[in-house]
């Protein structure tokens, strides 16, 4: 017995649009990244950098520990992280931590699986392509925003803080 699945027993994926509308309330920058707050162990972390560049997502050490969370929590993670120009940041190992995305009306939450590094930054997580994939989520620069489908078939818009992206911002180009 075979069980064909056609395309159109799923329904359809919601169109993501950004429009001048979502352009009001943004405050005209040249270099500002998507910079948005999220929920994870019952707590809302702000300062989440949307780096659609990276292979990973990464919870800094700060973050980890201002989490109050255990290390008993983390697992093993044999590969290091190598940033842009080549340069190695040491690994604590991994945890994996539900996380919430939500704007006024909806949330979704994932189980997000963060690198936990040893590093000063200027933001506390960084959301990469393995989480910017698994919510099917775009996020545009020039809209300060992100989009990803609802569970009830609509689009979730998260605002980017530019207050906080923009100080975020100018700290870490200090720090280098």
């Amino acid at each position: 017995m075979s069980l064909e699945v056609r395309r159109s027993d799923y329904p359809p994926d919601p169109v993501f649009c950004f429009t001048s509308s979502d352009k009001e309330d943004v405050v005209p920058h040249k270099d500002d990244p998507v910079v948005i707050s999220v929920v994870t162990m019952g707590r809302k972390v702000h300062k989440v950098l949307i780096d659609q560049g990276s292979s990973a997502d990464v919870m800094f050490w700060s973050t980890f520990k201002s989490l109050q969370l255990s290390p008993d929590q983390l697992r093993s993670h044999d590969r290091c992280l190598v940033g842009f120009v080549g340069d190695q940041v040491e690994v604590r190992r991994y945890i994996k931590l539900r996380t919430n995305f939500s704007d006024d009306t909806s949330t979704r939450t994932i189980t997000v699986r963060y690198i936990v590094v040893n590093a000063s930054s200027a933001y506390n997580l960084l959301l990469g392509t393995p989480s910017l994939n698994s919510l099917g989520a775009v996020a545009s620069m020039t809209h300060m925003k992100m989009k990803l489908p609802s569970l009830e078939g609509g689009v979730i818009t998260i605002r980017s803080d530019q207050k906080m992206s923009r100080k975020c911002y100018e700290s870490s180009l200090k720090n280098r």
